[in-house]
């Protein structure tokens, strides 16, 4: 497998797995989306190099499948980091719990990320909002009331949305 045979691969199935990851990931991991499909394509290489591809679908469908493996890999490691942060912030109280994410996002980050969720439309930023909490998408459908299906295309547009706005922010 040469780096020119794999470019190809992944220009072929871009799409293919950032919909995976779109329809896998858990909505309030949305930040996690790059990291999930590198994961994937590593994961894919280092079969393909093994030669580990046994070719009994399409090779489309295999890398799907990663992606969609990986999601949801990533979605329970990081409900379980979630979960461990709740369990800290619970034993520090609400003042050092502050101090505590203000350890992982600087001031700057979080005023950026807070200030990008208010720039999206209302309509995102509700479903958003509502993912977020740890509503399901037929709890969400329900509040706001509106379709299922409205309520999965409004996730994954206002993640990509989001994702786009905080990418572009940075500066490297």
């Amino acid at each position: 497998m040469t780096e020119r045979e794999f470019g190809e691969i992944v220009r072929e199935t871009k799409g293919v797995v950032l919909s995976a990851v779109e329809k896998h990931l858990a909505a309030r991991f949305y930040e996690s989306i790059d990291d999930v499909v590198q994961e994937t394509y590593l994961r894919a290489y280092r079969a393909l190099v093994k030669n580990a591809f046994r070719h009994e679908a399409k090779l489309s469908t295999w890398i799907y499948t990663i992606a969609r493996n990986e999601s949801l890999r990533m979605s329970e490691r990081l409900a379980r980091e979630e979960e461990k942060g709740e369990h800290i912030r619970a034993a520090a109280g609400h003042r050092e719990a502050d101090d505590f994410t203000r350890g992982i996002l600087d001031d700057d980050e979080i005023g950026r990320m807070k200030e990008s969720i208010r720039g999206l439309p209302e309509k995102f930023r509700a479903v958003l909002d509502l993912a977020a909490s740890g509503h399901s998408e037929s709890e969400i459908a329900e509040r706001l009331s509106i379709r299922p299906g409205t309520v999965k295309s409004r996730l994954s547009r206002g993640r990509w949305m989001l994702a786009r706005t905080m990418r572009g922010g940075e500066t490297s």
